[in-house]
């Protein structure tokens, strides 16, 4: 018997863009307040060790549960539903060859959901790269 996945279970995606920005001066926007604040959220702020975003009058909270500098980052979520094993994550991929610079962003959401979401973070890395110069 097949399992069938509903509208709430949500599936890991990710996306890749080409980045034109050193690793470390990446890495800073991509994993400190001061460096998300403008590009994905309008205010960053830390409380008790937890990110704080906010979005005009809400806000979410989210953990760093990894961190390897200047290469990657996974926030989760602070939610009710403790079960939940989501997180979104930021991992840098420079190429070996060729130097370039590969911002790779993973995700979950409901399937149903996966078009608006990459296209959301789409949206935001274009605001990232702006905001650093690339």
């Amino acid at each position: 018997m097949s399992k069938v996945k509903t509208s709430t279970e949500k599936v890991k995606y990710s996306i890749e863009f080409q980045v034109k920005s050193s690793p470390r001066i990446l890495f800073n926007h991509l994993s400190s307040p001061d460096g998300m604040e403008g590009w994905f959220a309008d205010k960053v702020t830390l409380k008790d060790g937890d990110y704080v975003f906010h979005w005009g009058k809400s806000e979410q909270r989210a953990k760093i549960m990894s961190k390897r500098d200047n290469q990657m980052v996974r926030f989760k979520w602070i939610t009710e539903d403790h079960k939940d094993e989501t997180y979104f994550q930021f991992d840098i991929v420079q190429d070996d060859i060729t130097g370039d610079i590969a911002l790779i962003v993973t995700d979950f959401c409901s399937e149903d959901e996966k078009e608006q979401n990459t296209r959301l973070w789409s949206s935001q890395v274009h605001e990232l790269m702006h905001s650093i110069g690339s």
